[in-house]
């Protein structure tokens, strides 16, 4: 059988890196995008997964950009050949309460968070439905689902991600293409290990869980959801977020 290609945007981050390593137990190949390589520290990256037995590579692309995005997809396409799984990670935040946010901020994260998430799928869905097989996972967040002060502009972006998985999804069934979200909780990353001690212990505190998630629980999820044997798990939502929000 064909070794399945996973195209995973923004994968070289905390997260992203576990949804990588979660995929290439699965058998996958895997390739990722990044923006700025020397700055994302994307070749050592490579290497190091490389040195874990992992087959990665990475491509450049803006996911902000359309146009990148067309770019993007012709070099995968001619270097990796067809996208099977594709993993909508890329995400950034820009704070702030909104009678004090600026319209660049909003921009800046509905672009990449949202907007970004068609500019990309738009690549490879068609191939998908030819082929009569695909895997569309987008990670979310919880805070898509509940809200969150200072994140009207990300709060936004992760709702819409997931209307616009719904949708895909119906269009996809018939094709053998699924499409689903993945919403995380608080996740141990970079970022929230920045976060100063006060504000991680008050965040904690919130969670039944009594922790913040790891990176390779959401790459578990992710794992799930991607699986050839998925093909009946499509348009869903799944939380993890150690019981901070509980819905059906």
């Amino acid at each position: 059988m064909t070794q399945r290609l996973a195209l995973v945007t923004g994968g070289a981050g905390g997260i992203g890196t576990a949804i990588c390593r979660q995929l290439a137990a699965d058998g996958r190949r895997i390739v990722t995008t990044c923006v700025d390589p020397e700055a994302e520290g994307i070749e050592a990256w490579v290497e190091m997964m490389r040195g874990e037995g992992i087959d990665a590579d990475w491509v450049k692309c803006d996911v902000s950009d359309h146009a990148a995005c067309v770019a993007m997809a012709d070099e995968v396409r001619e270097r990796f050949g067809g996208v099977d799984i594709l993993v909508n990670v890329a995400g950034i935040t820009s704070d702030g309460f909104l009678h004090k946010m600026s319209a660049d901020a909003w921009d800046k994260v509905i672009d990449i968070n949202l907007s970004g998430v068609f500019n990309v799928t738009h690549q490879f869905v068609a191939g998908m439905r030819d082929q009569g097989f695909g895997r569309v996972v987008n990670i979310s967040s919880v805070n898509g689902q509940t809200g969150q002060f200072g994140q009207t502009n990300y709060s936004a972006a992760k709702a819409g991600m997931h209307g616009f998985t719904m949708a895909l999804a119906k269009e996809g069934a018939a094709k053998g293409v699924t499409a689903n979200t993945v919403s995380p909780g608080y996740v141990k990353t970079s970022m929230t290990d920045a976060m100063p001690d006060k504000v991680r212990d008050a965040i904690v505190a919130q969670i039944p869980a009594g922790d913040m998630g790891q990176p390779a629980d959401i790459a578990r999820a992710v794992g799930f959801l991607t699986a050839d044997e998925a093909g009946y798990i499509n348009g869903a939502n799944l939380p993890v977020n150690g019981a901070l929000f509980c819905s059906f």
